[in-house]
This record gives structure tokens, sequence and C-alpha cells, in this order.
């Protein structure tokens, strides 16, 4: 059966195990109840994400001119701590950045390869720490605007990472963390801004993800090199397909590539 369109991000759903959906613009995918089927994956050509014109993708989806011009691709987008629409001023479009920047974020300490400490809007948990891989997660603030869960974070990562190995993750080598502890040592770094956010609560997210079987090492598709690739998927993690010969690939990572997946 042949499926085609542009990839995009994998849409999910929390359940026991996690739902992977792969959205085409007329069409899409149930990932889990693809496993252990034999999946072709074709690179046919670009499609930038926010014009749609047929441009080789430079990052996150988009060509190089929509990277640079659109407020999508800001920098605070990466770097919270650099929001600026809470005091009405603008980097691309302030009306786009009100919208982002002016609700409720969360910053939270995640556990997918070892502690890390990231920056989400309140709205995309607990799709982000799918995203991330992540198969334990706690809150530890909650703010009203962007801006002040990026200082939270920069304070924070002086202490704890903010960064997920991705190698570790696929091959769930996972450190034992204690969540609460750490929060709880964390809690006297938080800025004095956000001291009031602080949330105590020992609630904890545990995620499980459809994996068949772990690769012990990973070898990563890259569809610029490699256009056509076929194998046995064992797994769905983070953004990731797994597949039975230890090759993984970032869905996430390819987006803007529009593909064509024939399912065996």
């Amino acid at each position: 059966m042949l499926y085609e369109g542009v990839l995009r991000k994998m849409q999910t759903e929390i359940g026991n195990p996690i739902q992977y959906y792969l959205v085409f613009e007329n069409d899409f995918l149930n990932m889990n109840q693809l496993l252990d089927k034999e999946i072709q994956i074709d690179f046919i050509k670009y499609q930038c994400l926010n014009c749609g014109r047929e441009r080789p993708i430079y990052r996150q989806g988009f060509c190089k001119s929509c990277f640079y011009d659109s407020p999508a691709a800001g920098d605070w987008i990466m770097k919270p701590e650099l929001s600026t629409a809470h005091l009405d001023k603008e980097d691309r479009d302030l009306e786009y950045e009100k919208k982002v920047q002016l609700q409720p974020h969360i910053v939270y300490l995640a556990n997918s390869s070892n502690v890390k400490v990231g920056v989400t809007r309140k709205s995309q948990v607990p799709t982000r720490w799918i995203d991330q891989g992540a198969h334990e997660a706690i809150e530890i603030v909650e703010t009203p605007n962007r801006y002040l869960a990026g200082i939270t974070e920069v304070a924070l990562k002086a202490h704890v990472s903010d960064k997920t190995s991705w190698r570790k993750m696929l091959t769930n080598s996972i450190e034992d963390v204690d969540l609460v502890e750490w929060r709880n040592k964390l809690k006297s770094i938080v800025p004095e801004e956000a001291a009031d956010y602080f949330i105590d609560s020992n609630a904890e997210t545990h995620m499980d993800f459809p994996v068949l079987q772990y690769p012990e090492k990973v070898n990563s598709l890259n569809l610029d090199k490699t256009p056509s690739y076929t194998g046995v998927l064992k797994g769905v993690k983070g953004q990731y397909l797994l597949f039975e010969d230890s090759t993984v690939f970032n869905v996430r990572g390819s987006e803007g590539y529009y593909v064509g997946i024939d399912i065996k």
C-alpha cells in the first residue's frame, strides 16, 4: 500500500503504549499498526512547510529564506529567554509572537537518557516529553509567559543538562534518577521573578513507547544520502522510527521532505 506526502513531526496520543500517527494532507498512518512490517521510504522532492515551494530544506522544515523570515523560526523558539512579546517588542511579527509567547509555559525535568531541563508551552504537555523520548517527566515551574520560563531554564541549566543524548535514548540506555529529588534540589535556583510559580507537587508523568526491539547501536538514515530505504519497523520512540537493522529515522529532522511510503 502506497502513501505520499510531506513529512511533518508525528502526531501522538498518550496511551499505554503511546500511539503515533504520520499525517499527510489527505491520509494518515497509525505507526503502531506497522510494527514488524516491512516499510519502504522514498524521497521524492522538497516542500517547504512555510511557503510550500520545492526548495532545499534548510532547517526545521523551512527553506533558507523562510527560516530567516518566518516568525515561527525566530531565535526565541530555541532560546525562550530571548522572548520580548511581554515588552510589546517585535522580533518578526508581534501578533504571532504574542499569541505564542504570552501563554502559560512549563519548565520541566525529563529523563530520556539522563535528567534534563526544558521549556514547553503548557498546551504541549505531554507532547513535548513524548517527542523527546522521555520515559518520565515532572513539572517544576508554570509561568504566564515564555520569557520567564526561558530565564528559569537558563538558571537551572547551569546545574542540570538541557540536552538529550539521542543515541542513548534510542538504545534505551537510561540513567535511573529521582525527578522529585532533582526538582526539590533545584528549587532554590529558580530566579526570583519566577519563584512564585514553582509547582509543589510530586506528580510524575510516565511514558510507554511502542518498541519491540531496541538497537544496540544506531545508524541514522539521511534521505539526501540514501533516497530510498527499506526495513522492518521495530519501534517508535521520540520522533524516531527504529528498524530491525539498527537504522533509525528522525521524522521531525526530515520535515519538509516529500516522500512515498510503501507498506510491503
